[in-house]
């Protein structure tokens, strides 16, 4: 009998996972969806060298920092050029795996590149990436976004399919229907838009900003934000 009880409690243990974090909907509904079958314990982001911002979408790091407070987990960043980025996330992957860590949770959907440089680096660093959101319809998938809770506004566009006034949006029934007029993916897969999640039942209180300015940089219309408040979060450790 207690043999069983053994078994059955190593059958409930779920993998250590961090997931790869930008801040927006898409990693937010990975790890959403990882959150049943993962102990999630970490969120992971590239900032640049001078570590002002995101690789993904620019986000200064003390948004994301407490965002990731928010959540009740841990971001563990690392920084690099674009030339040296492969190297900088192998280094964060080998603390991960040091650490516990078996799995990686990404929000690709259908980046096949992307896809598999992921999957090649999270295996050289010996853990699994994991693709929750893969070859999903991106309308669904977007609806499903809207479902779980969470809200996020949209923080960066593509500047010859969206101009400054969508800086700001916040993601509803509305705004999908006003991309696909635009012949826009539901997701931006295809680096058309980006967003920041602002508030989730995932969340212990709403991420409170405050727009800054409004860039045109490399194509892209940027919102800056940062926190509207003096609670800055650091940080975490694994």
């Amino acid at each position: 009998m207690r043999r069983i009880s053994v078994l059955r409690a190593r059958a409930m243990i779920k993998p250590r996972a961090a997931v790869s974090w930008s801040g927006g909907k898409d990693s937010y509904l990975a790890l959403d969806r990882a959150a049943a079958s993962f102990d999630i314990r970490a969120l992971i982001t590239m900032f640049t060298e001078d570590g002002t911002r995101s690789r993904s979408h620019g986000q200064r790091p003390e948004v994301l920092d407490h965002q990731a407070r928010l959540l009740n987990l841990p971001l563990v960043h690392g920084r690099g050029s674009w030339k040296s980025y492969e190297q900088a996330f192998k280094r964060l992957l080998r603390e991960l795996a040091g650490s516990g860590f078996s799995h990686v949770i990404f929000g690709d959907i259908f980046l096949d590149e992307h896809k598999a440089w992921v999957e090649r680096v999270c295996n050289e660093c010996l853990l699994q990436a994991v693709e929750p959101l893969w070859g999903e319809p991106t309308t669904e998938l977007f609806r499903e976004f809207l479902a779980t809770g969470a809200q996020a506004q949209i923080v960066a566009t593509k500047a010859a399919l969206l101009d400054k006034k969508w800086l700001g949006t916040t993601l509803s029934e509305q705004t999908l229907s006003a991309l696909d007029s635009r012949g826009v993916d539901a997701c931006g897969e295809h680096g058309e838009y980006h967003t920041i999640v602002f508030t989730s039942p995932r969340m212990t209180a709403p991420l409170k900003l405050r727009e800054v300015g409004r860039l045109l940089h490399d194509g892209y219309w940027m919102l800056d934000l940062e926190l509207s408040d003096t609670n800055n979060a650091t940080g975490g450790s694994l």
